[in-house]
């Protein structure tokens, strides 16, 4: 037994031993080689900036002296030993290395200034490494010691945000922005829309008066679609998903990052529906064959063919479903990251937002503080990822109690913070569902009225724009075919071209 407990003493000095002299992944002398080439030649400094900050040095000294590299630079003027000597001489966290004269060094001992994207390259993976180190001793020490009350799902989220964060980071960053990089945007978005066609500055959502009030789906937006049931939420937000995702094209599929022409790739959280029936509305609508018809197979040879064909077109759509039930906010939230990192996630459409629960269990009793929570965190997810969500919601049964059946924002179930946090708040209203519903005895005179108002509206619905961040709230008149769950324009006699004889 002593001998045994000498030998695992044994194990552990050597063990002590081994971490104590362990070091961080760094490169001095790739750092050192880095900046002289820059004080050499500024030029370089163009090869690297896209990702390489001052942070991802390891000797703060270099951090320094970089980030006043990338200063002078900014202002148009010329970084060099003599241009930094006034700087350096007064820094007293440089007087212990030589201080002008240790920069004069770097810069005469740049060996080449070919090599600064390779030098710039080994010091951002290094402190990608770092980083990891960091955040794998965090995890550790977190659980050893949790925190009272949390629970390890929580940790776990925690941790898959951590490292997409950072695999993402420069392209998803969240440091302060400076307002001019700001304005610079939004002259971008601007001239996007200018160039693109139908004037939108985001996503296009295939609905041309939709998009003329809301500019399309912007990113970082929240947009709620809301209505009763049968009003047809999941096929607004179906038509919509669809249209983006077959629209995708990018500039070269070989280039890294992609660079998207039009459309995005969309993920289709369907807590409610099956894939399969999902894809079965996707296929209706775009052959034209009933919902209906398909899933009793009461199709032709033709109708057949039809599918198949529409199928095999559909095969190639970036549209991913996750038919995951009962998930909660944090899996939802890993799961879209994991989807933007592999795929350039561009739109996230959940069906629906009632369905969803949140990370911690102490809202068993409160719905309310519950979906504030949810909502929350789809508005923050939205502005980490760049993209827009959609949420369908269901409306409060007091709608029914009205005469007039119009939803309003008050009608939101739950709608405590649905309404605060939702940059847009939309709709679903379809008289003709109530009209049908009230329909007299055949051969009255009440018949024949109600006759006439279901003509006026037969096959029409409305998207109510209750709430727009960005702009005025609107009533848009659509189309609406119930056997092919299909949205489109409504085109009115107004809008009918001029018949000349």
């Amino acid at each position: 037994m002593t001998t045994a407990i000498s030998s695992l003493n044994n194990i552990l000095l050597n063990n002590e031993e081994t971490i104590s002299i362990r070091e961080v992944p760094h490169n001095i002398d790739a750092e050192q080689a880095l900046l002289g080439a820059l004080l050499v030649n500024n030029e370089s400094y163009d090869r690297v900036s896209s990702f390489l900050k001052p942070e991802h040095f390891h000797e703060k000294i270099h951090s320094v002296i970089y980030e006043s590299i990338i200063k002078l630079i900014s202002i148009g003027k010329l970084a060099s030993p003599i241009t930094m000597k006034t700087i350096f001489d007064q820094d007293e966290s440089l007087k212990e290395i030589g201080g002008s004269k240790y920069i004069a060094r770097l810069a005469s001992s740049a060996t080449s200034v070919i090599n600064a994207h390779e030098y710039a390259r080994i010091i951002y993976n290094l402190s990608v490494w770092r980083n990891l180190i960091y955040l794998g001793t965090d995890m550790v020490n977190n659980s050893y010691n949790p925190e009272a009350g949390s629970e390890p799902d929580s940790q776990i989220e925690n941790a898959e945000e951590a490292l997409y964060n950072l695999a993402e980071k420069g392209r998803y960053g969240k440091d302060f922005v400076n307002f001019s990089t700001a304005l610079t945007e939004a002259i971008d978005m601007a001239a996007n829309a200018y160039h693109r066609d139908g004037n939108t500055s985001g996503l296009s959502s295939g609905f041309k008066d939709l998009d003329e009030v809301l500019g399309g789906l912007q990113p970082s937006d929240l947009l709620i679609i809301a209505g009763r049931p049968s009003m047809g939420k999941t096929a607004f937000a179906t038509n919509i998903a669809y249209h983006i995702a077959s629209n995708y094209r990018v500039d070269s599929p070989d280039s890294a990052p992609l660079n998207v022409i039009d459309g995005s790739v969309v993920g289709f959280f369907s807590l409610e529906m099956s894939s399969a029936q999902l894809a079965t509305r996707i296929i209706s609508e775009q052959t034209g064959v009933s919902s209906e018809k398909i899933r009793r197979g009461k199709i032709n040879k033709d109708d057949f063919n039809s599918l198949v064909s529409v199928a095999k077109k559909l095969q190639d759509i970036p549209l991913f479903i996750d038919e995951s039930g009962g998930i909660n906010l944090s899996q939802l939230s890993a799961r879209a990251r994991r989807l933007k990192r592999q795929h350039g996630l561009g739109l996230i459409v959940i069906d629906y937002l009632q369905l969803l629960t949140s990370n911690l269990k102490k809202y068993t009793e409160n719905r309310v503080q519950e979906i504030s929570e949810i909502t929350q965190g789809l508005k923050s997810l939205a502005k980490e990822l760049n993209i827009p969500i959609i949420a369908l919601s269901q409306l409060s049964r007091q709608v029914e109690n009205r005469d007039d059946k119009k939803p309003q924002l008050a009608d939101l179930r739950e709608s405590g913070s649905i309404e605060q946090d939702a940059d847009i708040v939309m709709f679903i209203f379809r008289e003709e569902y109530y009209l049908q519903r009230k329909e007299p005895r055949e051969g009255t005179e009440e018949h024949t009225v109600w006759q006439e108002n279901m003509e006026q509206v037969h096959q029409k619905a409305e998207v109510i724009i209750g709430k727009n961040r960005h702009g005025p709230t609107n009533t848009i008149q659509m189309h609406f075919d119930g056997s092919v769950t299909k949205f489109s324009d409504f085109i009115s006699d107004k809008k009918l071209p001029q018949r000349y004889e």
